[in-house]
């Protein structure tokens, strides 16, 4: 399984969404278009995780960093995510507190 990186921009925010499996093979591509969308001064970055089928602590490092290169910048990385199994991985991980999660696209961008 591949992994697709759609990214548009709404209200000044860039939403990506993904779609596929985000594993030790894949989550290079999610890595380098945080990179480098960073590195173009987007740091108000929503990822829209619905389409994704599997995660794992490779894909969970790549968010991380991410993360941490937009609060570099005052900036946001905020998560679409609703499947159970996912946000199973966030709660053991401790990681639903580090991250802000959203139900849906239209959420998080309303949040501020």
């Amino acid at each position: 399984m591949d992994l697709t990186l759609a990214t548009r921009e709404i209200d000044g925010k860039t939403v990506i969404a993904v779609g596929g499996e985000i594993d030790v093979y894949t989550a290079p591509k999610l890595r380098d278009k945080l990179t480098e969308l960073v590195a173009n001064g987007v740091y108000d970055i929503v990822i829209d995780m619905e389409a994704v089928e599997f995660l794992d602590s490779t894909g969970l490092g790549v968010l991380v960093g991410g993360l941490k290169k937009v609060r570099a910048h005052d900036g946001s990385l905020q998560l679409v995510l609703t499947q159970d199994r996912l946000l199973k991985i966030f709660r053991i991980t401790g990681l639903a507190k580090v991250f802000v999660i959203h139900e849906s696209a239209d959420a998080a961008l309303a949040a501020s």
